[in-house]
């Protein structure tokens, strides 16, 4: 990796969270005396966050890929950061590291049966969503077109699917005037939008209780195959997986199941027979999330989780991808916020609520080690979580942005769930801080689906409500070109006293935010 020094514009000197000053600076105005929070949020500053991002981007670390020996140096470092800081364990016995077991599924052993007919793997389906061993039998399918469920049409209207085998076909309907009856308009819905349609259909089918969904698509099929075929394996947290299985299938599989597939959009049961053997490729192994806890003064049983995710994408072909931005970013903000708020307590001003700083593993493989924590083993209940800020990119900015305004940042999910969090996080930005706050990717039909592809959708799952920061994608993302020196400090230092401010009003405040939009 090279790496340049950064000489900071005069724009980091406008923006307005407030100077960067020297930390002794930061220290002499923060005594026990001071009660204006901009003292703390003053001791985050760009020098300190290079300065940690040149040794946690560095080629040292190896792109911090799950598993790997630059992901073990990762954790230690970050274990290391918070020992130094006088910053406990969040786990009684001390462990900064929460222990998340993984495995790595590769290609499985499957065995199809059609009516009568034996199919075979890649060349008539793939399996694309890798579950526990299984073998099950039906003499009847639920061909349930679309596979669309939603408030202006569903496929499955007066449709029992509950620990059925369900067929569905790519596309969405349209009305009589070319338009589609989802969106009223020519622009295709999430069910038919390429980067939606997959993990949509797929979620309906389940949600409803399908033992396994065939999904013939074959607009993707040939792309799919050369994907799957060259896969190392698909990793996950051992011990989740679900008596769920998800097929991608051909048009001759499919039309031997359904032969006026093409044409029928009317859901019904199918006399077919079908049987499936389905045997795992496993390789266990472990990884960690790193979480070190402050606890409250007044409400320690009460949490607020800051979390960003720790690993990246590893060595490929020779070349180190070293996510200074992807999450290099978010991890040094996460330890300037925490420095913030122990300075602050050293004073007599620790927070009302606890703050758990929560550094999670394998996001790059499927946001594992936030799934390990919300749905396996959260070290605080959930039910004592009062919000969850996450950051995931937060040192550049988006080349396509329009408007050229670089003191931004897209923020993700904070209405989703309660409005109060969105009013919250709104004033507080007016008061100190002044970012552009853009809500583009926020948008319930987003096409990119940032919502559901860091780590507070765990949360925001379990009904925890959250705030996702996130600078948006660019060049250099998941590229190892993702180094240090484009990070742009002066941006990354205002965006983590952004999300300062904003925990410091969750903890302090005299009551928790209320959930007013739970999704069960």
């Amino acid at each position: 990796m090279k790496k340049l020094l950064v000489v900071l514009g005069v724009s980091s000197m406008i923006l307005s969270c407030g100077s960067s000053q020297n930390k002794s600076t930061a220290e002499a105005s923060s005594t026990p005396q001071t009660k204006d929070v901009t003292a703390y949020a003053n001791s985050i500053t760009s020098a300190e966050l290079k300065e940690a991002l040149y040794i946690y981007a560095s080629d040292e670390f190896e792109g911090r890929e799950t598993g790997q020996p630059g992901q073990k140096k990762a954790v230690e470092y970050l274990k290391n950061q918070y020992i130094d800081l006088g910053i406990p364990s969040a786990q009684p016995n001390n462990d900064y590291f929460q222990e998340v077991p993984l495995q790595v599924l590769k290609v499985p052993t499957v065995q199809l049966i059609a009516n009568g007919k034996t199919y075979t793997a890649m060349d008539d389906y793939m399996s694309v969503l890798s579950s526990q061993d299984g073998t099950f039998k039906a003499d009847d399918i639920v061909y349930a077109g679309y596979g669309i469920d939603d408030e202006k049409y569903s496929s499955y209207s007066n449709l029992d699917v509950n620990g059925k085998i369900v067929l569905i076909k790519s596309g969405e309907p349209k009305n009589a005037d070319g338009n589609f009856v989802i969106s009223g308009n020519s622009e295709a819905s999430k069910w038919s939008n390429f980067r939606q349609a997959y993990a949509s259909k797929r979620d309906a089918a389940k949600d409803r209780g399908a033992k396994a969904v065939l999904f013939y698509y074959p607009e993707i099929y040939e792309m799919a195959k050369r994907r799957f075929a060259s896969s190392r394996g698909r990793m996950s947290v051992k011990g989740k997986t679900e008596d769920f299985y998800y097929f991608f299938i051909t048009e001759g599989l499919a039309k031997s199941l359904y032969p006026n597939l093409d044409t029928s959009e009317t859901s019904e049961t199918v006399s077919a027979t079908l049987s499936i053997d389905y045997k795992n490729d496993a390789t266990d192994f472990e990884s960690e999330n790193v979480a070190a806890l402050i606890k409250g003064s007044e409400k320690p049983n009460e949490v607020i989780v800051i979390s960003a995710h720790l690993d990246h994408e590893g060595v490929k072909d020779g070349k180190i991808y070293n996510g200074a931005d992807d999450d290099g970013s978010g991890t040094v903000a996460m330890l300037e916020i925490a420095e913030a708020f122990k300075t602050a307590a050293k004073n007599g001003q620790g927070p009302k609520r606890s703050i758990l700083f929560l550094h999670v593993t394998g996001e790059e493989k499927g946001l594992l080690g936030s799934s390990y924590y919300t749905d396996v083993d959260p070290i605080i209940p959930l039910e004592n979580t009062v919000a969850n800020l996450n950051i995931d990119m937060i040192g550049r900015t988006n080349p396509k942005r329009e408007g050229g305004d670089r003191n931004y940042v897209y923020l993700i999910g904070s209405d989703k769930l309660s409005t109060e969090l969105h009013n919250i996080s709104e004033a507080v930005n007016s008061k100190y801080c002044n970012v552009d706050l853009d809500y583009t990717y926020n948008d319930d039909n987003d096409p990119n689906r940032f919502y559901y592809r860091s780590d507070h959708y765990n949360f925001a799952k379990n009904n925890v409500p959250v705030i996702f920061y996130f600078n948006g994608t660019h060049d250099d993302y998941h590229q190892p070109s993702d180094t240090p020196d484009k990070i742009e400090y002066d941006l990354l230092e205002n965006r983590t006293r952004l999300i300062f401010h904003t925990a410091w009003e969750l903890a302090n405040r005299d009551n928790r935010i209320i959930v007013d939009k739970a999704t069960r």
